[in-house]
């Protein structure tokens, strides 16, 4: 099964905001590179397309010939509860230092992990194996599904993936 994982193009949020599974609208440049996304997607054939059900993943699997694609809430970004849109230098909740020293396992407060987010997506991987195995998927998605799809499939590190952000509108294949 070979699963292709699309971000979501770039969003209309100041840099510093932590806006995870809020959903934020896309910036101004969005048909310029929905136009880009899907020039790259052209070479695929999808046996099935699934998006989260934010709108910046709706929108750009519209934009880009899938408006079937179907949604689900695995495929969200991470959930950082209390401190969503806020600015990282405007939260004071002492719980954020752990979050930075340990941001893979240390939820903040109301929100979820980084493995948490991890566990959503084995499931939701789990699943399309057992129903659609040696098919192609197409995935429109997040960055933090991305970060874990590729250290949960590659054997690349946290440390290693973080280091080596995917940008906005950027395709990841990964062969399981």
């Amino acid at each position: 099964m070979k699963l292709v994982f699309v971000r979501h193009t770039s969003v209309a949020v100041p840099k510093g905001i932590c806006y995870g599974n809020t959903d934020v609208p896309l910036a101004s440049s969005f048909e310029e590179e929905a136009t880009l996304v899907k020039e790259k997607l052209r070479p695929y054939a999808f046996d099935r397309v699934y998006c989260s059900p934010l709108s910046r993943c709706v929108r750009l699997a519209d934009f880009c010939g899938f408006p079937d694609a179907i949604r689900d809430s695995r495929l969200k970004e991470m959930n950082f509860g209390d401190w969503e849109m806020k600015r990282y230098d405007d939260i004071t909740d002492p719980k954020l230092q752990e979050w930075f020293d340990d941001y893979i396992n240390v939820r903040p407060p109301g929100g979820e992990s980084v493995i948490d987010q991890r566990k959503r997506l084995e499931n939701f991987v789990a699943e399309i194996k057992e129903q659609q195995s040696g098919l192609t998927v197409g995935i429109f998605t997040h960055g933090g599904i991305l970060i874990n799809a590729l250290v949960a499939n590659t054997g690349k590190t946290y440390e290693e993936v973080y280091n080596d952000i995917q940008p906005y509108g950027s395709i990841v294949e990964i062969e399981l």
